[in-house]
């Protein structure tokens, strides 16, 4: 009996050991735990860029006989969504253009073909702007008057030249950019961000009032719009909504 006993108090302070033993293995491996930083991205949305340009593209296109689509496009595409070094302010430069804009210019590591096909490194010199707003005019001055050797170089470009914005992203391939699928990757991105609308004029604008609950697809689904388009009139950078926000939604 004696030895019964001596043997449930050996296994009693082995269990009581091993139980300690755990409990400080598992607290020195939680003291030495790596705690991951919360990353918050604090950059514009590509909605919330669209919507910094959109109206002022708008209104460029409907003046100058060009798409404002392709104009969006070619900014969102060419400026990386305004995050490049060259397309962020302070350069504002959107679409890449070489040269100085009111004497004011930066320089820029960039690629260039040597003419047999193989890519450079070069330094270039590039158009810095004092606002987006600068740098879209630039752009549709160029469209209109064309280059040196020829000022009709864009006509093709033109809404009277071209029946659609598919004809005319086909002509840029190959004049402004070498890039043989310039076209479609200018296509892909004004269908995903729904940019025809900016190719007509406003018909109606009204002001609505987010209610407890809503969500943007609710929105878009009662209002007969998209999600993207909603972003990009009210500039968001996420889809998260406020109970007693205030939304624009258009109509066109």
């Amino acid at each position: 009996m004696k030895y019964v006993i001596n043997f449930f108090k050996g296994l009693l302070i082995t269990i009581i050991v091993i139980c300690i033993s755990f409990f400080m293995v598992t607290q020195l491996f939680k003291t030495n735990e790596t705690v991951e930083p919360i990353v918050v991205d604090n950059r514009p949305s590509v909605e919330e860029f669209i919507g910094s340009i959109a109206e002022i593209a708008r209104k460029l296109g409907a003046e100058n006989d060009l798409y404002a689509s392709i104009i969006i496009a070619q900014a969102v595409l060419e400026s990386e969504h305004g995050q490049s070094g060259l397309g962020s302010s302070p350069n504002n430069n959107l679409f890449g253009m070489k040269g100085s804009y009111q004497n004011d210019s930066v320089t820029f590591e960039t690629y260039e073909d040597d003419g047999k096909g193989n890519m450079t490194t070069v330094m270039a010199q590039f158009r810095k702007y004092p606002s987006y707003e600068a740098s879209l005019q630039d752009y549709v001055k160029l469209m209109r008057n064309g280059v040196s050797w020829d000022k009709n170089f864009y006509a093709g470009v033109f809404k009277s030249n071209a029946k659609s914005y598919t004809n005319a992203t086909k002509f840029l391939t190959g004049s402004y950019a070498t890039d043989s699928k310039y076209n479609e990757k200018l296509n892909a991105v004004i269908a995903k961000y729904d940019l025809q609308q900016y190719d007509s004029p406003v018909k109606d604008k009204k002001t609505i009032t987010v209610a407890d609950g809503d969500s943007l697809m609710h929105i878009a689904e009662a209002h007969n719009v998209k999600v993207t388009s909603i972003k990009q009139w009210n500039q968001l950078r996420s889809d998260t909504l406020e109970a007693g926000q205030q939304l624009n939604i258009y109509k066109y």
